[in-house]
């Protein structure tokens, strides 16, 4: 896609709010702001690669310059290499107040040699407490890889290079919160952790092995709802079904619409699952010693996803 080019439709909303559907491109100074870090954080190459820094004194983070209410987000992402033990590297999206939603991908940093692990999250309403955590099947500081969120009304899907490894649905219904009022911003950083992030705390940062870099590539939101307030009018959206008929709402329309996963997706769903998922909160009988929640014991649960 050509940068800077914008594809700009209005969608509606209750309360006298829009969202805005926007298309762009790949260029870092259009999309994301660097908010903290004290110059650790880089955007390098024309805007086309963004560098975080870890040293002893301070990470580095960045954020979306838009919000988004629903939407698919994808990023390339290499971790940190070598001894990376202490470090957390983070992709997410989060939205504001004390009662906030969020959506979360953490890389927890490890010993040379060993494994990767992703630590996946999801809060509604200020509450987290839905984690589940994976051992990556790849080198993730060889290459980038393809990291992605998925969150519409039905669902929210994580993926890893369009292998989805977690699926949480949308059960209201059941009393589950749902993330679906609050608009996110993206959010990107490299941070020390080392009281919890490596073996649970045990192996704490080298600094000697320091600066760590972790580096962001193809940030892609043109799949994403940019929320506004737009002089309080509603419009058509192309965000749901019924909107407009252009290629590009027809694409939105697909992931907006999606109820839930093909077989195709639920059959990797449950390979990378049964093969490389380490910690499942909704196995947890010790931790939930009142019962498992709810999400985790109805019927079409998240126990597996």
């Amino acid at each position: 896609m050509v940068s800077g080019t914008l594809l700009v439709m209005s969608i509606s909303l209750f309360l006298g709010l829009s969202i805005l559907l926007v298309v762009h491109g790949k260029d870092f100074n259009q999309d994301i702001d660097i908010t903290w870090g004290d110059g650790r954080g880089n955007i390098l190459n024309n805007g086309t690669l963004l560098n975080l820094d870890l040293d002893q004194s301070s990470g580095s983070g960045f954020q979306s310059k838009a919000e988004y209410l629903y939407g698919k987000v994808d990023m390339q992402i290499k971790l940190v290499p070598g001894n990376s033990a202490g470090t957390v590297t983070t992709f997410y999206l989060k939205s504001q107040g004390l009662t906030w939603d969020e959506i979360d991908f953490e890389f927890l940093g490890n010993v040379s040699g060993d494994p990767y692990i992703v630590h996946t999250n999801v809060y509604t309403q200020g509450k987290g407490d839905r984690e589940q955590q994976f051992y990556l099947w790849f080198d993730p500081t060889a290459a980038f890889h393809n990291y992605s969120i998925l969150w519409n009304p039905s669902h929210i899907v994580f993926y890893i290079d369009e292998k989805p490894i977690r699926e949480f649905k949308n059960l209201e219904a059941l009393g589950v919160a749902y993330p679906k009022n609050q608009p996110m911003r993206m959010y990107g950083s490299l941070w020390n952790a080392d009281d919890w992030a490596t073996r649970g705390g045990l192996v704490k940062t080298n600094w000697s092995q320091g600066p760590f870099v972790a580096s962001f590539m193809n940030y892609n939101s043109e799949n994403a709802c940019v929320w506004s307030i737009v002089n309080g009018t509603t419009t058509t959206s192309p965000c749901s079904p019924g909107g407009s008929t252009s290629s590009s709402s027809s694409s939105t329309s697909e992931w907006f619409s999606q109820r839930g996963m093909d077989s195709s997706s639920k059959k990797v769903l449950r390979w990378v699952q049964r093969k490389f998922m380490v910690y499942n909160y909704c196995k947890d009988k010790k931790r939930f010693s009142n019962g498992l929640p709810v999400e985790c014991t109805a019927k079409n649960k998240n126990t597996k996803s």
